[in-house]
């Protein structure tokens, strides 16, 4: 998406840690910019008192949602009833749900069918239906352990811990040899970008990140069925990356993912 698309950043206080907060802002920034942020809870609760000081340094604004009833969520609807409202006011083009809560399976499903780009992230724990209704899905201990490896920078290899319960790398790999073989040019070959595109559309939790690398080229690379090709832009700026099937594996037939 365009780097000036703007997003709704609604985070759910009962199901997220404050500590990440900043990797999941920086995350946002990355597709767009944060218009609306806000955290809903019911903050007379102690156990919300350590977010007081990171909501004033983000400026990031806590809705007010009393528990009515023991046992049920209401912090949960009051975010539901939120996002609908910033939905028809029309001013933003995509929503960040921040929760690790199967309860917003069915909103960031509404969300997307009203044509909102969709980012969902949270914890490990996370179940897999919220995951697949949103576009991309992030795991916010992947985004916190790359911050913290940048910080250190005391190597070149990728540190970044893989994560257990995802769509395993040889399924990706199926697929990718899928798509160069379908989609590649005359020569065989078929734009990272592209690439990167396709898997997010198919694989809502795909990131290279969740596999122990920091770009999608170091991903594909270490697969070892593909040569990745780098040639200058038409416009002269920089390099376009580009993936072929190494020629070793370029005869074997197709694997069906």
């Amino acid at each position: 998406m365009n780097q000036e698309n703007r997003f709704a950043v609604l985070i759910d206080a009962d199901n997220v840690s404050e500590k990440y907060i900043r990797y999941i802002l920086d995350e946002v920034t990355n597709s767009g910019i944060a218009t609306y942020k806000r955290i809903y809870g019911d903050w007379t609760k102690p156990s919300l008192g350590s977010w007081k000081n990171v909501l004033l340094s983000y400026s990031i604004t806590p809705i007010q949602q009393y528990g009515y009833t023991t046992g049920k969520n209401a912090t949960d609807s009051a975010m539901i009833i939120d996002a609908m409202d910033i939905l028809y006011s029309g001013n933003i083009e995509g929503f960040c749900l921040v929760s690790s809560d199967s309860d917003f399976t069915r909103l960031a499903s509404r969300l997307r069918e009203g044509g909102m780009e969709v980012i969902g992230m949270g914890e490990k724990k996370t179940p897999a239906p919220f995951i697949a209704a949103c576009n991309r899905f992030r795991y916010l201990e992947v985004l916190a352990q790359e911050a913290t490896d940048d910080e250190d920078d005391s190597a070149n290899t990728p540190k970044i811990q893989p994560v257990a319960e995802v769509t395993s790398k040889e399924v990706i790999a199926a697929a990718i040899l899928s798509m160069v073989r379908d989609a590649s040019d005359e020569d065989g070959r078929l734009p990272i970008s592209d690439i990167g595109n396709m898997l997010a559309r198919r694989y809502p939790d795909f990131d290279s990140r969740n596999y122990g690398f920091k770009k999608l080229t170091q991903f594909v690379r270490s697969l070892n069925l593909f040569d990745i090709i780098f040639e200058p832009a038409e416009n002269g700026r920089g390099k376009v990356g580009y993936v072929a099937e190494k020629e070793i594996h370029r005869y074997r037939p197709r694997i069906h993912v």
